[in-house]
């Protein structure tokens, strides 16, 4: 009797403990679900800066090219070549700076795609873990269920007796 209800027990606590750590896990789900929707949204936004960058790099090397053709057209006009010049590296150094925030971009957009595909493999297997607990839960209560059922036949045979 007394093996029966120590069974009983620690069937009690590994249902309990077996509760708590799908909790724990649903929690981490959760969290890692944020987190994933977080770095969708960056992903997003980042695509977003990263077309706009493009567009601006087009625009910019538009410029350059007129302001290169400006330049040759002009030769003899040597106070308005020096200007376009001016205004040419000054565009060139814009392009450059964002062609290098393009790279940059690039290279954040890679990374958080790199880091949204661990945590997508990081959630996968929580949830695998997850319904294994589960399944570990339905079999633990399964045999409660059947322990208690023999301990009240046991109980009802020792009352007869």
């Amino acid at each position: 009797m007394d093996r029966i209800k120590e069974k009983m027990n620690s069937l009690r606590l590994e249902a309990d403990e077996a509760v708590a750590k799908v909790e724990e896990l649903q929690a981490r789900v959760k969290t890692l679900e944020q987190e994933n929707l977080a770095k969708e949204q960056e992903i997003t936004s980042l695509q977003h800066k990263n077309g706009v960058l493009e567009t601006d790099v087009d625009k910019l090397e538009t410029s350059i090219k007129d302001f290169k053709k400006s330049a040759e057209e002009g030769q003899q006009h040597g106070t308005q070549n020096e200007t376009l010049q001016r205004r040419l590296q000054l565009l060139e150094e814009e392009a450059e700076e964002a062609d290098k925030t393009l790279r940059e971009a690039n290279e954040k957009l890679r990374q958080t795609d790199v880091k949204a595909g661990h945590f997508e493999r990081k959630v996968q297997a929580l949830e695998q873990e997850r319904d294994q607990w589960e399944q570990k839960y339905e079999e633990m209560a399964k045999k409660h269920s059947t322990l208690q059922k023999e301990l009240d036949d046991l109980q009802a045979e020792i009352g007869t007796i």
